[in-house]
């Protein structure tokens, strides 16, 4: 299984502001805790060891607030875009940067502005990857109203579409190899979803559709709405 993840938090939360104006989205409060704080529970109880977070946006409170992960019988550290380029350097290139603070293996990947409490980083998805050929394996969940085209697809074998009549949203988990990023510099801007479409055209994705809650908080209306008490 994967004992590793990469959690990205460099953004900067336009659609959240004012709110991400004094604090970076992922260390909002979520139902009394940081919004990234319930990935980190997640992980550890799946066995996780190791974890990177790439920073950018107000990036000095990653540490202050999270610590060296020992709270969580974690490791984390950090990749401090801000400090070292300047500002984010979007997905791919976040982590193509962060590529040598991990081990040469699969990695768990994901955003640290999406709420999924009920995501538990399947041991055994990690394994069946691990003895898979496939570059990356990605989570897709039914399209919310504000992504109602969907991002990918999934054929009957299981594999991820680039192209497809029924199409699902990327929940931003997955897991993956860093053979995905071979192509791409390190300290350099680049996105994720090319890098995904390439591989897919020759079968090296693979993807499941998760059905459990899932929410991308990228307004305070949505923010506002998971912590409304029940």
């Amino acid at each position: 299984m994967s004992t590793q993840a990469l959690i990205l938090a460099a953004g900067r939360g336009e659609r959240m502001r004012p709110l991400t104006d004094q604090m970076p989205k992922p260390l909002l409060p979520v139902q009394g805790k940081p919004l990234i704080a319930w990935h980190l529970d997640s992980l550890a109880r799946a066995g996780v060891k190791e974890v990177v977070i790439n920073t950018a946006w107000l990036e000095d409170q990653f540490p202050a607030a999270l610590g060296d992960g020992s709270a969580w019988g974690l490791r984390i550290r950090y990749s401090h875009e801000g400090a070292l380029f300047g500002g984010a350097l979007e997905t791919a290139g976040g982590i193509a940067t962060a590529l040598p603070m991990l081990q040469d293996a699969p990695f768990w990947l994901v955003a640290g502005d999406v709420f999924m409490p009920g995501f538990d980083f399947p041991a055994a998805d990690a394994q069946r990857f691990a003895a898979s050929a496939a570059l990356a394996h990605i989570y897709l969940v039914p399209n919310p109203p504000h992504n109602p085209a969907g991002d990918f697809g999934i054929s009957s074998a299981g594999l991820a579409l680039s192209q497809a009549d029924e199409k699902f949203t990327y929940s931003t988990v997955g897991l993956y190899r860093p053979a995905l990023f071979k192509h791409t510099p390190a300290g350099k801007k680049a996105a994720l979803a090319p890098l995904l479409r390439e591989a897919m055209q020759s079968g090296q994705v693979s993807a499941t559709l998760y059905s459990g809650p899932w929410t991308d908080v990228g307004t305070p209306e949505r923010l506002a709405e998971l912590n409304i008490p029940p």
